[in-house]
């Protein structure tokens, strides 16, 4: 007996590919498995279409030469995560993955209460969090922690640098702060 799943329109994350050049395609295939909606940058575009990897939103600064059938073109006047997220929110996806690569997260900041973001970005998976945050995790994982605030305070970590944690044992790890987002991010 087999089993069938039908994937709704906007269940699962859109997928927004900024940069490709330093993501594992293994990882690009799982997030593709569901098949979300993909945006894309010109420059991603050109390796997508070189992998025979269809998608569906090209954000562009030029005249597009990858025209596929059904292609939405959205002209990006300065930052295409910037007019990816605002078409996604727009268009009222809850979620979206995103490929990037070195980027500020205050970038990631202002859109975090309007859309669940994950953010890929070397070999990192990095999401925002809010007070009272926990997450199951096995001993010795690694937890990095993006701008720490003074008012952190935390269970289940021991500090090793700056903005690196390790989890002490296998169980739950908790984090509480004032402000409304941090971000944290773990290696993959």
């Amino acid at each position: 007996m087999s089993s069938h799943h039908v994937v709704r329109e906007k269940q699962e994350p859109a997928l927004l590919i900024l940069e490709l050049d330093l993501f594992d395609e293994e990882h690009l295939g799982q997030l593709l498995e569901w098949s979300p909606t993909v945006l894309v940058t010109d420059d991603a575009a050109e390796k997508l279409y070189s992998l025979g990897i269809k998608f569906d939103v090209l954000l562009t600064q030029t005249e597009p030469v990858f025209l596929q059938e059904n292609l939405r073109l959205i002209t990006v006047e300065e930052d295409a995560l910037k007019a990816g997220l605002q078409f996604l929110i727009s268009e009222k996806y809850p979620a979206v993955n995103i490929i990037a690569g070195k980027r500020s997260m205050a970038d990631f900041l202002v859109y975090a209460d309007q859309i669940t973001l994950v953010i890929f970005s070397n070999h990192q998976k990095i999401y925002p969090v809010s007070s009272s945050f926990s997450k199951w995790k096995a001993a010795g994982e690694l937890i990095y922690i993006d701008d720490i605030p003074a008012d952190l305070e935390q269970s289940g970590l021991e500090q090793i640098n700056q903005n690196q944690f390790k989890t002490k044992n296998d169980g739950f790890f908790t984090l509480k702060f004032a402000q409304p987002y941090l971000f944290i991010a773990e290696d993959i």
